[in-house]
């Protein structure tokens, strides 16, 4: 026997049903962001790693240490192109959007869902291949967008039925304060430079503004006794935090002010924001994001500002497990098909794509490797696979032109004939009244 070949370590596959709770959030994100008027993008899993190191930042620990990259065959002319998987969506929207020059008439509201890939120490919520939905909103300006993005995911979370987390909010400002702010850093975190870890030594100089979102618990002390950047703001960054701040209180939107929030990519400015969670360890930031109006020129493409957010699949569908996975009913077919006999295979799958045509669910009965299967074991494998009828194609019936009827899940285990020449009369009466999968 050959050697058993397993998944790369972090790369998990999603198996049925649970794939069928991942199919269940996507369905409600679409309906979600088609309220919102936000459109779908799909950008190539492989993008030329410059983009990443030029948008994220060269600095950051994705570019430094978790970037899938690797150096493509050469063309014929010797060339060869460096090229990474991508380990976040916005730089890849954002190229896309300069690329093929898509705020040419105007704002764009954009989302995506799909596979990111990073090269780190797999645990519960932090994966090397993970999923995440993001939206982008580009070309807009003003507060109101930064909370639409922010209304957007907390109308999410009241359909989906996730209750479990809260909102942080701080302000990066603009490059001149961030530079006023990252003289006082330096010098703060210099003068306690023993208190300072390998990972924050390392940054003091670099990119001071990463220290502050430290998880070492020896380092809270001298990070919270560090300059904010708040106190940095000049008028215009406080009247944005400020205006932002009015439309989640009109809302009812609850927040706290976090002056650690730094977010761990460099194209930030104005507002930034989490999503964030005690229930799942250390990975408590569920839904994570903010402003970056400096990214567009970054990457190439003439100056617009723009916001957006991306929240990890994975911890949501986890999150909602914690929570006893509220709103979410598993599929199951509306109707078995028992058939006794392989004979009658013809009218069977006849009438099983007349009932599926009409909306209905059906599953089948197939023959294994020893045949049919008894007439008691097919009806064990209907009440298993949670259909409310079972659907018996009987020698009997089929000469009389009919098929039986069998109630399933009443109690009743009623039973009535169903005539083959009118399956679209009642087809209808054999689907559940509420759509699987939805919200209560």
């Amino acid at each position: 026997m050959a050697e058993k070949i397993s998944a790369v370590k972090g790369m998990n596959d999603i198996l049925p049903p649970e794939a069928a709770r991942w199919e269940w959030l996507e369905g409600i994100v679409r309906e979600q962001m088609a309220r919102f008027a936000y459109r779908n993008i799909r950008t190539p899993i492989l993008e030329h790693t410059a983009l990443f190191v030029r948008g994220i930042g060269e600095v950051t620990d994705i570019v430094e240490k978790e970037m899938y990259s690797f150096e493509d065959r050469s063309d014929k002319h010797g060339q060869a192109e460096h090229l990474t998987m991508r380990p976040e969506g916005t730089a890849a929207a954002v190229r896309a959007v300069v690329e093929h020059n898509l705020l040419y008439d105007g704002g764009k509201r954009l989302f995506y869902m799909g596979p990111m890939f990073r090269r780190e120490k797999p645990q519960r919520g932090r994966y090397r291949q993970f999923h995440q939905l993001g939206i982008e909103a580009l070309g807009f300006a003003g507060p109101d967008v930064d909370a639409e993005v922010i209304l957007l995911a907390a109308s999410l979370w009241k359909r989906i039925g996730l209750t479990d987390v809260r909102l942080e909010l701080n302000s990066l400002g603009q490059p001149a304060e961030r530079a006023a702010h990252r003289a006082q850093l330096i010098a703060h975190f210099e003068q306690h430079a023993d208190k300072l870890d390998e990972d924050g030594k390392r940054r003091l100089h670099s990119n001071p503004l990463r220290i502050l979102d430290t998880k070492n618990p020896a380092m809270k002390d001298v990070v919270d006794s560090a300059p904010k950047l708040i106190d940095f703001l000049g008028e215009a960054s406080l009247a944005h935090l400020n205006g932002l701040r009015a439309i989640l209180d009109a809302n009812g939107v609850a927040y706290t002010i976090n002056p650690r929030l730094v977010r761990g990519l460099d194209y930030y400015n104005l507002t930034v924001f989490e999503f964030v969670t005690d229930r799942l360890g250390a990975q408590g930031t569920v839904c994570a994001g903010g402003r970056y109006d400096d990214l567009i020129v970054q990457i190439g493409g003439k100056s617009a500002p723009a916001v957006g957010w991306a929240m990890g699949i994975e911890r949501v569908l986890a999150l909602l497990e914690e929570q006893g996975g509220q709103g979410f009913v598993a599929p199951v077919p509306d109707v078995y098909a028992v058939v006794p006999d392989a004979s009658a295979m013809p009218v069977v799958l006849q009438t099983l794509v007349a009932l599926r045509e009409a909306g209905v669910r059906v599953q089948m009965h197939a023959a294994g490797p020893d045949g049919q299967g008894s007439f008691k074991s097919q009806f064990k494998k209907a009440d298993a696979s949670g259909a409310r009828f079972a659907l018996i194609f009987g020698a009997d019936e089929l000469a009389r032109g009919e098929v039986t009827l069998k109630a399933l899940r009443d109690g009743s285990g009623a039973q009535r004939s169903c005539p083959l020449a009118d399956v679209a009369q009642w087809a209808a009466t054999l689907q559940f009244p509420a759509a699987q999968g939805a919200t209560p």
